[in-house]
């Protein structure tokens, strides 16, 4: 590149960068912890015994992430933005991670110094922007440190090759960057697997034929140590894995696919049609990246190894679904984003009279993205806890209490109240979490920290708490844990409804007793209930 465009370029970059990072931090004080989220801050809250004796008792995932967000806050406090930033940093570093990759890329390519600038450039504007990305750095949850060390990975990967085809040998550095990467990923999630099964797979493929075996035997060495630091956490997955096989609050429908893949690739909440433009115009920048890589570029091992990256971890976790037991979700699948855009950056900057199609279909793109993160960011919280939590606070009278079924719930609204400054916290039925081995209960999601009880133990519950003039009883799944309302039919024994307020899975209902409730011609008086959906 000529000294006239390093100026410009790097201008440009540093203003992608300051984008990206601006709309990750739009509002993200503004939304409560929803449920998963409510999960980490819990158990960071812990000590590390708890954290590596009780969580592995009740939870699928290594408590790794928790380990982490632990130490974090410790540096940091345990407060909304305390617990929010591990992951704001995380997703923001992934930023030029991204752009490292496609640098990568433009070098294994071989082109020319202000084509690569312009990948690069192209690949930080699609990563900056993307809706799935940027949510996912405002969670709570190991999501965006798994995008982190997956783009990690890839850099080392590619790097690798690199030099492999420069030198003729296996550079020990950035092979040791992507062994620690992968054992990162593989503790990070407990479906960290596919992930690092795709990047052993994707890495063996570029190399295959092109090393000596004695540095094969260094490449098989760095994945044999990968996967023995990972057998203590391959140890709590088989634990956990009959549980959640047999009942999990997760369920998989083939037809759903398309919208939950627009919503990973494209878009994020609320998902788009198949119509929209956006995923029109990534699909034919993807499409445009791989036949440009193969064909145009003559690197066609080097378009498999990106599709893989961008596609493997999400087939695996759809024949999972479909064959043993539902394990796709959006939120886990997010770090196949990040090779995806490199695709459609690769494909809106092919050289030649590619070029103006690639660059009207990567601003069309980039359009499409950044009208789906303004409706997101416009949008409600992915779970209303402060709505919860003002609305009960507005209400509750001397005495009265706050009751949580199941007892998860009690964890968000915990936090709610927390942030709120309100001194309220509710009472988890039948028990906090983790409830594991609760007498006479099940665990109806396969999580051994969540219990329902049976109806006997639901009304020693409401016999119990027949003092407390008003129980605002907080559900969010009831058609699962409480099928057929027993706790709420309990209650209504001796209480009447006062007011009630829904917003998507949580469920508010107010009960007084109905001897504290207005006579009318010596007749209780049937209670109107107030209603409040947000």
């Amino acid at each position: 590149m000529t000294s006239r465009w390093i100026a410009p370029a790097a201008l440009v970059a540093v203003l992608l960068l300051a984008l990206a990072v601006l709309v990750r931090l739009w509002g993200v004080a503004a939304e409560p912890l929803w449920l998963d989220e409510a999960y980490s801050a819990f158990a960071a809250a812990h000590d590390w015994r708890y954290l590596w004796q009780v969580v592995p008792q009740y939870e699928t995932h290594p408590p790794f992430y928790y380990s982490l967000l632990r130490a974090w806050t410790l540096l940091w406090g345990d407060g909304l933005a305390g617990l929010r930033s591990l992951g704001l940093v995380a997703g923001i570093a992934a930023l030029p991670v991204a752009a490292l990759a496609a640098n990568e890329i433009g070098l294994l390519t071989r082109r020319r110094p202000a084509e690569r600038a312009l990948l690069v450039l192209v690949s930080l504007a699609f990563v900056g922007v993307s809706p799935v990305l940027i949510e996912m750095s405002r969670e709570v949850r190991p999501y965006p440190l798994m995008i982190l060390v997956y783009s990690t990975a890839i850099v080392a990967m590619l790097r690798t090759v690199r030099r492999v085809e420069e030198t003729g040998r296996l550079p020990i550095r950035p092979l040791a960057t992507y062994a620690v990467a992968l054992a990162l990923m593989l503790w990070l999630h407990n479906l960290g697997l596919l992930f690092g099964a795709t990047l052993a797979l994707a890495f063996g493929f570029l190399l295959v034929g092109r090393l000596p075996l004695r540095d094969w035997r260094w490449l098989v060495a760095a994945h044999l140590v990968a996967a023995l630091l990972w057998t203590p956490a391959l140890l709590i997955l088989i634990d956990q894995a009959p549980t959640w096989i047999h009942k999990t609050w997760l369920t998989f429908r083939l037809e759903t696919l398309p919208r939950h893949l627009i919503s990973l690739y494209a878009s994020y909440r609320p998902p788009v049609t198949t119509r929209d433009a956006t995923i029109l115009a990534l699909a034919i920048l993807a499409a445009m990246g791989l036949l440009g890589l193969a064909i145009g570029l003559r690197r066609w091992r080097l378009a498999v190894a990106l599709a893989l990256l961008a596609g493997l971890p999400v087939a695996t976790a759809v024949v999972l679904s479909m064959t043993i037991s539902p394990v796709f979700i959006v939120r886990i699948m997010t770090p196949v984003a990040v090779p995806a855009m490199l695709l459609a950056a690769i494909g809106a900057t092919l050289p030649g009279y590619w070029r103006w199609p690639g660059l009207l279909f990567a601003g069309l793109l980039m359009f499409g993205l950044a009208k789906a993160d303004l409706g997101v960011r416009r949008g409600p919280p992915m779970e209303n806890w402060y709505g919860v939590a003002r609305f009960i606070a507005e209400r509750m009278g001397p005495g009265d209490q706050v009751w949580t079924y199941p007892n998860e719930s009690a964890l968000p609204f915990d936090f709610a109240v927390r942030d709120l400054a309100i001194a309220q916290r509710a009472r988890p039925i039948p028990a906090p979490v983790p409830a594991i081995g609760w007498p006479g209960g099940w665990y109806p999601t396969g999580s051994r920290g969540v219990v329902s009880v049976p109806r006997e133990q639901l009304r020693g519950f409401a016999v119990e708490g027949r003092s407390v003039p008003t129980i605002w009883l907080i559900r969010a799944g009831a058609r699962t844990y409480d099928p057929g309302d027993m706790l709420v039919e309990e209650l209504s024994r001796t209480r009447r409804p006062i007011a009630r307020w829904r917003s998507g899975p949580i469920d508010v209902i107010g009960l007084r007793r109905t001897d504290l409730l207005p006579q009318v011609s010596g007749r209780r008086a049937a209670p109107a209930a107030a209603t409040a959906a947000r």
